[in-house]
Protein backbone atom coordinates (compact mmCIF):
# COMPACT_ATOMS: atom_id res chain seq x y z
CA UNK A 1 0.00 0.00 0.00
CA UNK A 2 1.50 3.27 -1.06
CA UNK A 3 0.47 6.98 -0.21
CA UNK A 4 -1.80 7.87 2.37
CA UNK A 5 -3.79 5.14 3.93
CA UNK A 6 -7.33 5.11 4.73
CA UNK A 7 -8.68 4.13 8.02
CA UNK A 8 -11.90 3.95 10.41
CA UNK A 9 -11.71 5.11 13.76
CA UNK A 10 -13.97 2.95 15.90
CA UNK A 11 -14.76 1.92 19.44
CA UNK A 12 -16.79 -0.13 21.57
CA UNK A 13 -17.91 1.37 25.18
CA UNK A 14 -14.75 3.67 24.81
CA UNK A 15 -12.06 0.82 23.60
CA UNK A 16 -10.78 2.29 20.62
CA UNK A 17 -9.36 1.09 17.30
CA UNK A 18 -7.62 2.22 14.49
CA UNK A 19 -9.31 -0.19 11.50
CA UNK A 20 -7.27 -0.81 8.35
CA UNK A 21 -8.99 -2.58 5.67
CA UNK A 22 -5.85 -4.17 3.57
CA UNK A 23 -8.21 -6.88 1.74
CA UNK A 24 -7.25 -5.65 -1.04
CA UNK A 25 -4.30 -3.69 -1.11
CA UNK A 26 -2.20 -5.65 1.65
CA UNK A 27 0.22 -3.88 4.19
CA UNK A 28 2.69 -5.03 6.11
CA UNK A 29 3.36 -3.38 9.29
CA UNK A 30 6.14 -4.24 12.04
CA UNK A 31 5.44 -3.93 15.72
CA UNK A 32 7.03 -0.62 15.95
CA UNK A 33 5.15 0.82 12.89
CA UNK A 34 1.97 -0.48 14.51
CA UNK A 35 2.75 1.18 17.91
CA UNK A 36 3.27 4.53 16.19
CA UNK A 37 -0.27 4.47 14.52
CA UNK A 38 -1.23 3.79 17.69
CA UNK A 39 0.41 6.91 19.95
CA UNK A 40 -2.01 9.14 21.14
CA UNK A 41 0.52 12.11 20.99
CA UNK A 42 1.87 11.56 18.18
CA UNK A 43 0.20 9.10 15.94
CA UNK A 44 -3.88 8.75 15.67
CA UNK A 45 -4.08 7.29 18.84
CA UNK A 46 -6.27 3.84 19.72
CA UNK A 47 -5.96 0.98 22.49
CA UNK A 48 -5.54 -1.54 19.65
CA UNK A 49 -4.76 -1.60 15.60
CA UNK A 50 -6.87 -3.47 13.64
CA UNK A 51 -6.34 -4.58 10.18
CA UNK A 52 -8.45 -6.32 8.04
CA UNK A 53 -7.66 -8.98 5.43
CA UNK A 54 -8.44 -11.69 3.19
CA UNK A 55 -9.33 -15.35 5.71
CA UNK A 56 -7.21 -17.78 4.79
CA UNK A 57 -10.16 -20.34 6.37
CA UNK A 58 -12.87 -18.72 4.11
CA UNK A 59 -14.59 -16.43 6.82
CA UNK A 60 -15.74 -13.17 5.81
CA UNK A 61 -13.00 -11.60 7.28
CA UNK A 62 -9.29 -11.93 9.01
CA UNK A 63 -8.72 -9.28 11.91
CA UNK A 64 -5.03 -8.69 12.73
CA UNK A 65 -4.97 -7.30 15.88
CA UNK A 66 -2.25 -4.91 17.02
CA UNK A 67 -2.00 -3.63 20.80
CA UNK A 68 -0.87 -0.26 21.34
CA UNK A 69 2.84 -1.45 22.11
CA UNK A 70 2.68 -3.36 18.73
CA UNK A 71 2.59 -6.83 19.92
CA UNK A 72 -0.17 -8.88 18.53
CA UNK A 73 -3.25 -9.80 20.32
CA UNK A 74 -5.62 -13.20 19.44
CA UNK A 75 -8.74 -11.67 20.53
CA UNK A 76 -10.51 -8.39 21.06
CA UNK A 77 -14.38 -8.94 21.36
CA UNK A 78 -15.12 -4.70 21.36
CA UNK A 79 -13.45 -4.94 17.70
CA UNK A 80 -14.71 -7.93 16.84
CA UNK A 81 -18.59 -6.26 16.88
CA UNK A 82 -17.17 -3.25 14.91
CA UNK A 83 -15.87 -4.96 12.78
CA UNK A 84 -18.93 -7.57 12.28
CA UNK A 85 -20.76 -4.52 11.82
CA UNK A 86 -18.59 -3.42 9.06
CA UNK A 87 -18.68 -6.60 7.22
CA UNK A 88 -22.53 -7.15 7.93
CA UNK A 89 -22.88 -3.55 6.36
CA UNK A 90 -21.24 -4.25 3.65
CA UNK A 91 -22.75 -7.67 2.53
CA UNK A 92 -26.14 -6.72 3.52
CA UNK A 93 -26.38 -9.96 6.40
CA UNK A 94 -27.48 -10.65 9.36
CA UNK A 95 -24.36 -12.74 10.44
CA UNK A 96 -20.81 -12.59 9.80
CA UNK A 97 -17.82 -14.77 10.99
CA UNK A 98 -14.34 -13.01 11.93
CA UNK A 99 -11.19 -15.00 11.63
CA UNK A 100 -8.77 -14.24 14.19
CA UNK A 101 -5.72 -15.82 15.61
CA UNK A 102 -8.06 -17.10 18.29
CA UNK A 103 -9.96 -18.94 15.61
CA UNK A 104 -13.33 -18.44 14.15
CA UNK A 105 -15.97 -16.00 15.67
CA UNK A 106 -19.21 -15.92 14.89
CA UNK A 107 -21.34 -12.54 15.12
CA UNK A 108 -24.91 -11.53 14.67
CA UNK A 109 -26.82 -8.74 14.76
CA UNK A 110 -29.07 -8.48 18.10
CA UNK A 111 -31.36 -5.64 16.80
CA UNK A 112 -30.51 -1.96 17.71
CA UNK A 113 -27.32 -0.87 17.62
CA UNK A 114 -26.24 -4.53 19.12
CA UNK A 115 -24.20 -6.88 18.44
CA UNK A 116 -23.61 -10.43 19.51
CA UNK A 117 -19.93 -12.14 19.05
CA UNK A 118 -19.90 -15.73 20.07
CA UNK A 119 -16.22 -15.78 21.61
CA UNK A 120 -15.66 -19.39 21.52
CA UNK A 121 -14.78 -21.97 24.36
CA UNK A 122 -13.80 -21.02 27.99
CA UNK A 123 -10.51 -22.80 28.65
CA UNK A 124 -9.41 -23.09 32.11
CA UNK A 125 -6.48 -25.75 31.91
CA UNK A 126 -3.23 -24.29 32.97
CA UNK A 127 -1.40 -25.34 29.75
CA UNK A 128 -3.98 -23.54 27.48
CA UNK A 129 -3.97 -20.22 29.98
CA UNK A 130 -0.97 -20.56 29.62
CA UNK A 131 1.03 -20.98 33.19
CA UNK A 132 4.44 -21.02 34.20
CA UNK A 133 4.07 -24.33 36.16
CA UNK A 134 0.66 -26.57 36.90
CA UNK A 135 -1.81 -25.03 39.52
CA UNK A 136 -5.64 -24.88 39.99
CA UNK A 137 -6.75 -22.39 37.69
CA UNK A 138 -9.58 -21.31 39.85
CA UNK A 139 -7.11 -19.78 42.43
CA UNK A 140 -3.77 -18.99 41.90
CA UNK A 141 -1.06 -18.59 44.88
CA UNK A 142 -0.14 -15.06 43.97
CA UNK A 143 -0.52 -11.90 45.34
CA UNK A 144 0.06 -8.33 44.55
CA UNK A 145 -0.27 -5.33 46.67
CA UNK A 146 -4.18 -5.84 47.57
CA UNK A 147 -4.82 -7.76 44.95
CA UNK A 148 -4.64 -11.80 45.72
CA UNK A 149 -6.19 -15.38 44.65
CA UNK A 150 -7.32 -14.61 40.71
CA UNK A 151 -9.07 -17.36 38.86
CA UNK A 152 -7.73 -17.42 35.29
CA UNK A 153 -9.16 -18.45 32.00
CA UNK A 154 -8.08 -18.21 28.19
CA UNK A 155 -10.61 -16.93 25.75
CA UNK A 156 -8.77 -16.17 22.83
CA UNK A 157 -5.85 -14.64 25.30
CA UNK A 158 -5.29 -14.92 29.23
CA UNK A 159 -7.02 -13.70 31.66
CA UNK A 160 -6.24 -13.09 35.63
CA UNK A 161 -9.44 -11.61 37.71
CA UNK A 162 -9.30 -10.77 41.34
CA UNK A 163 -12.48 -10.42 43.28
CA UNK A 164 -12.64 -7.30 45.22
CA UNK A 165 -15.03 -5.03 47.94
CA UNK A 166 -14.34 -2.43 45.62
CA UNK A 167 -13.33 -2.23 41.98
CA UNK A 168 -12.86 1.70 41.79
CA UNK A 169 -10.24 1.86 44.73
CA UNK A 170 -7.86 -0.38 43.55
CA UNK A 171 -4.76 1.62 42.20
CA UNK A 172 -4.91 -0.63 38.64
CA UNK A 173 -2.55 1.73 36.84
CA UNK A 174 0.04 0.16 39.44
CA UNK A 175 -0.46 -2.99 40.02
CA UNK A 176 -1.83 -3.78 36.70
CA UNK A 177 1.24 -3.79 35.01
CA UNK A 178 3.15 -6.12 37.74
CA UNK A 179 0.42 -8.93 37.82
CA UNK A 180 0.50 -8.32 33.64
CA UNK A 181 4.08 -9.20 33.72
CA UNK A 182 4.37 -11.91 36.87
CA UNK A 183 6.70 -14.61 35.82
CA UNK A 184 3.50 -16.76 36.43
CA UNK A 185 2.43 -15.71 32.95
CA UNK A 186 5.10 -16.58 30.26
CA UNK A 187 2.97 -14.36 27.45
CA UNK A 188 1.68 -11.93 30.04
CA UNK A 189 -2.17 -11.92 30.88
CA UNK A 190 -4.91 -9.40 31.07
CA UNK A 191 -5.86 -8.01 34.44
CA UNK A 192 -9.20 -8.02 36.01
CA UNK A 193 -10.75 -6.28 39.56
CA UNK A 194 -14.26 -7.37 39.94
CA UNK A 195 -16.53 -6.44 42.15
CA UNK A 196 -19.82 -8.28 42.38
CA UNK A 197 -23.11 -6.70 42.28
CA UNK A 198 -25.83 -9.03 42.46
CA UNK A 199 -25.89 -12.59 41.12
CA UNK A 200 -26.75 -11.13 37.64
CA UNK A 201 -24.35 -8.14 37.38
CA UNK A 202 -20.80 -6.99 38.15
CA UNK A 203 -18.42 -4.18 38.60
CA UNK A 204 -15.27 -4.69 36.45
CA UNK A 205 -11.96 -2.52 35.89
CA UNK A 206 -9.09 -3.54 33.19
CA UNK A 207 -5.63 -3.40 33.00
CA UNK A 208 -5.04 -4.56 29.10
CA UNK A 209 -2.02 -6.70 28.24
CA UNK A 210 -0.17 -4.46 25.86
CA UNK A 211 -2.35 -1.45 25.92
CA UNK A 212 -2.91 -0.53 29.88
CA UNK A 213 -5.96 0.34 31.56
CA UNK A 214 -8.77 0.76 29.01
CA UNK A 215 -12.64 1.65 29.48
CA UNK A 216 -13.54 -1.61 28.00
CA UNK A 217 -12.79 -4.76 26.99
CA UNK A 218 -15.14 -7.76 25.37
CA UNK A 219 -12.37 -10.41 26.10
CA UNK A 220 -11.68 -9.38 29.92
CA UNK A 221 -15.54 -9.52 30.26
CA UNK A 222 -16.43 -12.45 29.13
CA UNK A 223 -13.24 -14.00 30.97
CA UNK A 224 -14.21 -12.11 33.81
CA UNK A 225 -17.92 -13.37 33.62
CA UNK A 226 -16.63 -17.07 33.62
CA UNK A 227 -14.19 -16.46 36.85
CA UNK A 228 -17.20 -15.42 38.74
CA UNK A 229 -19.41 -17.84 37.76
CA UNK A 230 -16.49 -20.37 38.04
CA UNK A 231 -16.19 -19.21 41.98
CA UNK A 232 -20.11 -19.69 42.05
CA UNK A 233 -20.74 -15.92 42.52
CA UNK A 234 -23.21 -15.26 39.74
CA UNK A 235 -25.39 -17.06 37.00
CA UNK A 236 -24.28 -17.82 33.98
CA UNK A 237 -26.01 -14.69 32.32
CA UNK A 238 -25.20 -11.40 33.89
CA UNK A 239 -24.63 -7.99 32.91
CA UNK A 240 -20.47 -6.57 33.12
CA UNK A 241 -20.55 -2.93 34.35
CA UNK A 242 -17.47 -1.52 32.53
CA UNK A 243 -15.88 1.79 32.65
CA UNK A 244 -17.11 3.01 29.23
CA UNK A 245 -20.62 1.00 30.35
CA UNK A 246 -22.20 -2.85 29.95
CA UNK A 247 -21.92 -5.43 27.54
CA UNK A 248 -23.88 -8.65 28.25
CA UNK A 249 -22.64 -12.09 28.78
CA UNK A 250 -23.78 -15.39 28.25
CA UNK A 251 -21.99 -18.83 29.20
CA UNK A 252 -23.60 -21.21 27.43
CA UNK A 253 -24.32 -24.68 28.39
CA UNK A 254 -21.92 -25.92 25.25
CA UNK A 255 -18.95 -24.17 26.72
CA UNK A 256 -18.73 -21.11 24.46
CA UNK A 257 -19.25 -17.76 25.88
CA UNK A 258 -21.15 -14.64 24.14
CA UNK A 259 -21.12 -10.88 24.55
CA UNK A 260 -23.41 -8.63 23.16
CA UNK A 261 -22.52 -5.04 22.87
CA UNK A 262 -22.85 -1.46 21.02
CA UNK A 263 -20.31 -0.13 18.53
CA UNK A 264 -19.39 3.11 16.92
CA UNK A 265 -17.49 4.82 13.92
CA UNK A 266 -16.00 8.10 15.63
CA UNK A 267 -14.42 9.29 12.49
CA UNK A 268 -12.83 8.45 9.48
CA UNK A 269 -9.06 9.52 8.44
CA UNK A 270 -5.66 8.96 6.47
CA UNK A 271 -2.11 8.18 7.82
CA UNK A 272 0.58 9.99 6.56
CA UNK A 273 3.08 6.96 5.37
CA UNK A 274 6.07 8.47 6.88
CA UNK A 275 4.39 7.91 10.28
CA UNK A 276 5.40 4.15 9.71
CA UNK A 277 9.04 4.75 9.37
CA UNK A 278 11.13 3.81 6.82
CA UNK A 279 11.17 -0.35 7.39
CA UNK A 280 7.02 -0.67 7.90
Amino acid sequence: MSGPIPFEKMHGLGNDFVVIDARTAPIALSAAAAARIADRRTGVGCDQLIILEPSPKGADVFMRIRNNDGSEAGACGNATRCVADKIMHETGAKRAVVETLAGLLETSRAGGDLVTVDMGPVRTDWRHIPLASQMDTLHLGIEVGMLKDPAAVNVGNPHASFVVDDADAVPLETLGPIVENHALFPERTNVQVVQVLSSDKIRVRVWERGAGLTLASGSSAVATAANAHRRGLVGRKIEVVLDGGSLFVEWRDDNHITQTGPFATSFLGTIDPRLLGENP
